[in-house]
């Protein structure tokens, strides 16, 4: 798949009003279109736009690569002075996308943001596709897949930590291990098939055991450090999903309330007020939360109440842990056991609310048949205990050993799916070799594991895989 010929333009900045705002073009009209609508450095920028009224035609600029250009935008058509700007022209290959690019730098408006694109489309270029510009730059061949995907993490970025990581993936951490890894079983593929067109030298080409150690060693063993790596630190670029899951009137609210430090979730006494599910994002320990305040589980009637009790209990599935709230001033009601019920297969903190209301501390007791990860005595009204179940959280969320994230390839899901996928063939092809099945079985399970690290890199990437990768960029990237 290789880039279209189109010249591409957006805004590179976010909406809104701000100081600066960019209009970026990338491809080989950038140069052209920018010339017809860049006049430079006059001191009086009304003599610009008279000269171009006049049909005065000024002497064509010749953009020297990687410089930055002060002058005016305008329309050339009617003479119309659009902004005061600078212009950056950076010349094919060394660029973002290894096209010839130009950044136009005005004032940080929407209006004259959007004025500016629109002249720029009007001259030859199309409106870019979310995420075309990295596009651009993998299919060009300046980044891989992975790289690629980690500009968008940087652009998510939530935490210090989660920044950390993506800019280890953008360096190119991953590709390089994989790489390594793809081109060892090539080298074994390729003697493989030596061996299928001269079978009676099989034994002297591929030496079945020693390949198979070497499969083990050079593959098997790396493939599973990075699935290793996935799932000891995800959470530090995804975000642990934590689900608030009790009866009504149990406290949930008030402890997403007292989590986020601010009146997100309305509280009052009446069951069944939280009917959706509300989620907010928090930073605890660089550890980017998501917590979710979900409806209060319970039998009803009313039809609004059970598909918010459904919502609950779709996301509990989805979430990493669950924060099951009860009363710890009140018995535990069979409402209480058959939440539990449905929550038991997930990490559960049992969190015992409304400490404040029991007398000498003594909370209820929870029955010695629930396994849990832990449990916690809070207020949520009077945020009593809220800070060491921020702790809690961290310290289950870290593991007992904490990722050095300054060293740490971590792949994304879809990484680790086609890992997993790699990882299988690479052990096929070890247990195929020590029982010395058939050379083109050997060699399918090889050409697997290749297709399947060159779709993570992207060089075996479907056209549908790209779209979808890219589409969850902004337009503009």
């Amino acid at each position: 798949m290789t880039p279209d010929n189109d010249t591409i333009a957006a805004i590179a900045t976010p909406g809104g009003r701000g100081g600066i705002g960019i209009v970026k073009i990338s491809g080989s009209k950038s140069f052209s279109i920018a010339r017809s609508i860049f006049r430079p450095g006059e001191s009086n920028p009304v003599l610009v736009s008279d000269a171009a009224k006049e049909d005065v035609n000024p002497e064509p600029l010749e953009f020297e690569t990687h410089r930055i250009y002060y002058g005016h935008i305008v329309d050339p058509d009617d003479g119309r002075l659009m902004d005061e700007v600078l212009v950056s022209a950076m010349k094919a290959p060394r660029t973002y996308t290894r096209e010839d690019v130009v950044e136009i730098n005005a004032h940080g408006g929407a209006v004259v943001l959007h004025a500016i694109l629109k002249l720029v489309l009007r001259k030859g270029a199309r409106f870019a596709e979310p995420g075309e510009f990295t596009k651009r730059a993998f299919l060009n061949g300046r980044i891989d897949l992975t790289q690629a995907e980690a500009v968008i993490d940087i652009i998510n970025a939530r935490t210090q930590k989660n920044l950390e990581l993506a800019t280890g993936q953008v360096t190119g951490r991953l590709r390089h291990e994989l790489v390594s890894i793809r081109n060892r079983l090539i080298d074994i593929l390729t003697r493989v098939e030596a061996a299928i067109d001269f079978p009676e030298d099989v034994e002297a080409l591929i030496e079945p055991v020693g390949t198979a150690n070497t499969v083990e060693k050079e593959v098997v063993v790396p493939l599973k450090r990075l699935i290793r790596y996935y799932i000891d630190a995800h959470i530090f670029r995804d975000g642990l999903s934590v689900a608030i899951v009790g009866r009504p009137n149990v406290g949930k609210s008030s402890l997403l309330n007292q989590l986020v430090k601010k009146d997100r979730a309305i509280v009052t006494s009446l069951p069944g007020t939280t009917r959706d599910i509300i989620e907010e994002t928090l930073n605890i320990g660089g550890i980017p939360v998501i917590v979710s305040d979900t409806a209060g589980v319970h039998k009803t009637e009313n039809p609004v109440e059970m598909i918010g009790i459904e919502k609950t209990l779709a996301h509990v599935d989805g979430s990493d842990l669950v924060l099951f709230l009860i009363e710890a001033n009140r018995p535990l009601g069979p409402a209480d056991h058959q939440i539990y019920a449905k929550i038991k297969t997930k990490p559960v903190f049992v969190v015992q609310n409304k400490i404040d209301l029991t007398r000498d501390g003594a909370a209820t007791a929870i029955p010695a048949k629930w396994t849990y990860v832990d449990h916690v005595r809070i207020s949520a009204l009077y945020d009593q205990g809220i800070d060491l179940l921020r702790e809690k959280i961290v310290k289950w969320a870290g593991g007992e050993n904490p990722v050095d994230l300054a060293e740490a390839i971590v792949p994304n899901l879809r990484h680790k799916l086609l890992l997993e996928k790699a990882l299988g063939a690479a052990e096929d092809i070890s247990e195929g070799l020590r029982r010395k099945t058939s050379t083109e079985l050997v060699a399918i399970h090889l050409q697997e594991a290749i297709d399947a690290l060159g779709e993570i890199t992207g060089e075996s990437a479907k056209v549908d895989v790209l779209d979808q990768i890219f589409s969850r960029f902004c337009v503009g990237k």
